[in-house]
């Protein structure tokens, strides 16, 4: 087992995904762990993860040093990498940022970084940097502004990095990850296999003979989240609410495929007018969330109050929540940032007193979607691109409109067709266009325009906590641009976004 230590990064579980995935078992806890627990958990390695303070700030998260004394190998990855310098005697000082790709040159063969070439490209995000380090660690590697970019003290089993080996930029990261395992003699033996009827048992466990109530939005997270409970008990009613922020056509299938999947209990809820009246007027994006997440909550009170009178025993919310969900809207340790409020976390089951069962919460979408084949799921319901809980609204970027929901939903409807007939829809992680809250001028059958900006957005990920952007062709790029134009009354320019994930999130509110 590999116990990561949570220094409040944004990308800390992708460390403990990339471990399993390499067949070793992982667990993550918090800075303030004490080290007895830590010896007593019996890790055959320990990572450090990266965060956003600095080590030599006053109340710095920290470790005791016995961390470093146990005699199991430890890897810092970046805060982690300045934290052990700064604890062993290194200099860690405020310096020039890096962030985003980066070449690394390799200047030491080591274990750490065996089998790579000599010029490497890797992920940095840091405001500080080792600059000096204490004798016993040696230097592995360098970048043009960070002189420390890898350092090892061998005999020690002691390694830091200061860039991120855990995301997908830094091309060969997940060769430093194994080369660690090595190091740490970890037995690969962790295997996600039958994990369906492990969770189906857990929920079953938890929920025992009471009944359950989900709400469904028809996107991959709570089709299989609602399967897998649907395995525990056959008590369970879901609830779909049409809160007129959909794509096109989206209420229809949503009914269709829970219909053919044969859940009994499907409830169908058109809320459109009271959503888009509460939302007039709400132009700053966190409050445009709370208020389509108090008025869904408000709709699915009534629903489950009603349901709850009809069948006294429903005692449980069941959630589609999976990781990525929960560590950019609630923060996952004391020393996290809060990137969004997300609509699915906080509020509904103490405002209902009700149970919750999550039974994907700490799965990423990746892992949902190879969950849901193991099921038997169809490929065309898992290869659904993610879609927000707060639907089209924070696509349109200021108020939200009916107007403006028209246009978009036509443009976006266009986008993703166009990605289907290229070929390009599964080859992407997620697509979209976005209206901009802006009009510019344009010449349209000889006359003047002055007509609203859409946006479109394609990015490539594993697990959405990292991004870039897709490269599509031109062809298609031009083809969608021209039937926007040429379909969608109000808009007259279409844009391509090409800004990665970090520095921007994948959604634009």
């Amino acid at each position: 087992m590999i116990l990561i230590i949570d220094f409040g990064s944004q990308v800390s579980h992708l460390i403990a995904r990339r471990i399993r995935q390499l067949g070793v078992y992982s667990e993550l806890v918090h800075w303030t762990e004490p080290v007895e627990s830590i010896k007593s958990m019996m890790p055959e390695g320990i990572i450090l993860s990266g965060g956003p303070r600095s080590v030599y700030e006053k109340d710095a998260p920290t470790i005791s040093p016995g961390v470093l004394k146990l005699g199991i190998p430890v890897l810092g990855i970046c805060y982690g990498h300045q934290l052990v310098a700064h604890l062993t005697g290194s200099r860690v000082v405020s310096s020039s940022k890096e962030y985003g790709r980066e070449m690394m040159s390799i200047k030491k063969p080591s274990q750490l970084l065996k089998g790579m070439k000599r010029k490497e490209q890797v992920w940095m995000s840091h405001g500080d940097s080792v600059t000096e380090l204490k004798p016993g660690f040696e230097l592995l590697a360098s970048t043009p502004d960070c002189k420390v970019a890898a350092y090892a003290n061998e005999p020690a089993k002691i390694f830091g990095v200061q860039f991120h080996p855990e995301v997908q930029h830094t091309l060969n990261g997940i060769r430093i990850l194994d080369n660690f395992l090595r190091i740490c003699k970890a037995k690969r033996n962790y295997s996600a296999k039958g994990i369906g009827t492990r969770l189906a048992e857990e929920a079953k466990s938890r929920i025992g003979s009471m009944g359950v109530i989900m709400a469904v939005s028809g996107g991959v997270d709570s089709l299989v989240a609602a399967t897998i409970i649907r395995k525990a008990t056959r008590n369970i009613h879901l609830v779909f609410v049409d809160n007129g922020l959909l794509r096109k056509n989206e209420a229809e299938q949503v009914r269709k495929t829970f219909h053919e999947l044969e859940f009994e209990n499907f409830h169908f809820i058109d809320a459109s007018e009271l959503f888009l009246k509460r939302l007039k007027g709400v132009v700053e994006p966190e409050q445009k969330r709370k208020v389509i997440g108090h008025t869904f909550i408000d709709v699915f009170e009534r629903k489950a109050a009603e349901l709850k009178k009809r069948h006294g025993d429903i005692e449980f919310l069941g959630q589609g929540t999976i990781y990525p969900d929960r560590i950019e809207s609630a923060q996952p340790s004391k020393t996290a940032s809060l990137i969004k409020t997300h609509h699915n976390v906080g509020g509904l089951p103490e405002k209902m007193k009700l149970k919750t069962v999550e039974p994907l919460r700490d799965l990423y979408k990746d892992e949902v979607r190879a969950l849901g084949r193991s099921m038997g799921i169809s490929e065309e319901l898992l290869e659904r691109h993610p879609f927000p809980g707060p639907g089209l609204a924070i696509r349109v970027i200021g108020e939200v409109t009916n107007e403006k929901l028209k246009i978009l939903r036509e443009a976006d409807f266009i986008f993703i067709e166009q990605l289907k007939k290229h070929g390009f829809y599964k080859k992407t992680w997620q697509a979209l266009a976005a209206l901009l809250p802006v009009k510019a001028v344009g010449v349209m059958g000889d006359e003047r325009t002055y007509s609203y900006i859409i946006a479109l957005r394609a990015v490539t990920s594993s697990d959405a906590m990292t991004a870039d952007w897709a490269k599509l062709p031109y062809t298609l790029l031009e083809r969608a641009s021209s039937d926007i134009v040429k379909n969608v009354k109000g808009v007259n320019r279409v844009l391509y976004d090409i800004t990665q994930k970090p520095p921007a999130t994948i959604e634009y509110e």
